[in-house]
Formats: structure tokens, sequence, C-alpha cells
């Protein structure tokens, strides 16, 4: 009888970041992922099924994702995947990287103390304001009729 591997080909997580939520999945660099038909290789990391270079273009956005990696010393070890919705590209941005540091630290937990300090681990609270009743906007209010 052939046992089965309850385990999965790869470890998931969550970042979020204002109302962008990036999904990641990391998989060891022996697995068979394919991505639209194409067979990813080792050190490849795809967004919403393009490569994280075609979706975050700009070079601030470079520079974030790829110091993850240096940081940990992991650079083209694994093959990721990317899913992220909401928000804009900068909260998409802080979603997947704070994503793929989750993630990273569920493969490896000497890792966490070291993301942890870069501050790769901390979630970003900031959001948009609630409306408030009566007025206008959320801190707007209406001008006064003196003078």
């Amino acid at each position: 009888m052939k046992k089965v591997s309850s385990k999965p080909a790869w470890d998931f997580a969550v970042g979020r970041r204002k109302t962008a939520v990036a999904r990641a999945r990391i998989y060891p660099s022996s697995a068979e992922v394919v991505v639209g038909g194409k067979k990813l290789e080792r050190g490849e990391t795809y967004v919403n099924g393009v490569t994280i270079d075609q979706y975050f273009r700009d070079p601030y956005s470079k520079e974030r994702y790829t110091e993850l990696f240096r940081t940990t010393n992991t650079v083209g070890r694994f093959i990721i995947t990317v899913v992220t919705e909401g928000s804009g590209i900068s909260g998409q941005l802080g979603a997947t990287t704070l994503a793929i540091a989750r993630a990273l630290c569920k493969i490896d937990p000497k890792f966490r103390a070291i993301l942890r300090k870069k501050d790769y681990l901390t979630r970003d609270p900031r959001g948009k304001e609630r409306k408030k009743p009566g007025l206008p906007g959320a801190r707007k209010k209406k001008s006064s009729p003196k003078r």
C-alpha cells in the first residue's frame, strides 16, 4: 500500500494592506508549477499570472520585494505564485511582500527574527477612514456662515 503525504507541496500565507489582499504560495525548487501553460523555473515569481517585474514595474517596487529575498539569503531558491486583488499597485505591493514574508517564516522559523527586525512582518494598519453621519465626508465640515 502506497503512503500518501498529507502535507501539500507548497507553503501558503496571506498578506493585507489597505483594501488589498495577497495570497502567496511558495513551492520548493523541485516542484512542478505551471502558470498559464508555462512551466515555472527555479527562482521565478509570478503575480496574477505575469512575472513580478512586469506587474510591479517601478524601481521602488523592485527594491522592496528583492530586499526581502536578500535579507533571508533566499534569492532564486523558491518558485513563488501570488494572487492579489483590491486597492492599487502600492497596496498590492505591501500585501504581496507581507504574504511572501509570512510564507518564508513557515518554511524556516529562523527567518522570523530577521524579517521582524527589518519590519517585513508588520501589517500596516492604515486604511480609509469611514464617513461620519451628518458630515459630507470623513472629516470635512460644513463651512461656517459667519462673515
